[in-house]
């Protein structure tokens, strides 16, 4: 009964509305009020700020709900490792993944659904700072992320590939013949980049930075779809990590060009809340990952996009 009530309760925190998190739970308000209740009278405190509507948790409900979802985290992956123990993992993956790593995610899940047939993947494009919340929330069975830079806290982190930079411009543009270029250079071209929510800009910014250049784009966006349609129609370029082109192979048009003085990388990988027993869903993604050459694979798939 204490896990029920306790999932009402995280349920109204996260809806902020009586009504609402009745209907998320399939039960009535009232039903639900009262469960709310006999959770304030088991733990003796007052949970929930209430007055005509919802109007928040107390201190007390704040301390509540930490509590209560790694709780319920727990006793869903007590559930999902005997469940799985039997008839084989079920249930999502809830995986939050930095834009900059969307093209390398695929290699993993997709070894994931041949080991787990009957689970499926939940992939969600979230900043590095969103992972951390989703984490340390219990919404996220993992992360793939920067290790190194502006690193997560709380987690454990398991190493895949290393990024690393390139220009992009279209085929017409006047360096399009470079084998390489500096950032100095790059910096003084008309730019498309992500804008300063996403840590990839902010490497962007702080690697120039470091060698006395300002990078300051025309054009920004918090998307890499919306990046690609900016250097296929000409007028910009582009700052990108090198698999851009695992995801846009059917850009023709453009070229890339490795940038110089200095030549950097970062280290990307997988991120897991710093607790044991991990989830089910946590174990069999990082088996999945230890499982590839993340480097090797995406060196072979930007080569056959190259050819």
């Amino acid at each position: 009964m204490l896990v029920r009530h306790l999932s009402f309760f995280v349920t109204l925190a996260r809806e902020k509305h009586f009504a609402r998190a009745a209907e998320a739970c399939n039960v009535t308000q009232p039903t639900l009020s009262a469960a709310i209740r006999k959770l304030e009278e088991d733990l003796d405190a007052r949970l929930v700020v209430r007055g005509q509507r919802f109007e928040g948790l107390t201190p007390e409900g704040e301390r509540v709900l930490i509590w209560g979802r790694q709780i319920l985290t727990d006793y869903n992956s007590l559930k999902d490792d005997l469940s799985g123990a039997r008839e084989g993992l079920t249930g999502a993956l809830r995986l939050g993944v930095i834009p900059a790593a969307m093209p390398a995610v695929a290699f993993i899940t997709a070894r994931f659904a041949r080991a787990h047939p009957a689970a499926t993947v939940e992939a969600r494009s979230l900043t590095s700072r969103a992972i951390q919340e989703g984490l340390d929330a219990f919404e996220l069975d993992g992360g793939m992320t920067y290790l190194e830079n502006e690193p997560l806290q709380r987690v454990r982190r398991a190493p895949l590939y290393q990024e690393r930079y390139v220009f992009v411009a279209h085929r017409a543009h006047r360096l399009a013949g470079r084998r390489s270029i500096t950032w100095g250079e790059a910096a003084r071209e008309r730019l498309c980049l992500l804008s300063e929510d996403m840590q990839n800009r902010r490497i962007i910014n702080n690697l120039a930075s470091s060698i006395g250049v300002a990078v300051r784009p025309e054009v920004t966006s918090n998307s890499f779809l919306s990046v690609c349609s900016h250097l296929r129609h000409g007028a910009w370029a582009g700052i990108v990590p090198h698999t851009f082109f695992c995801v846009f192979p059917a850009a023709p048009d453009l070229v890339a060009i490795d940038l110089v003085e200095p030549a950097h990388s970062q280290s990307i990988g997988l991120v897991f809340s710093d607790r044991e027993p991990r989830s089910p869903m946590a174990d069999a993604l990082l088996a999945c990952a230890l499982d590839v050459d993340l480097e090797a694979e995406l060196a072979a798939a930007i080569s056959r996009v190259a050819d």
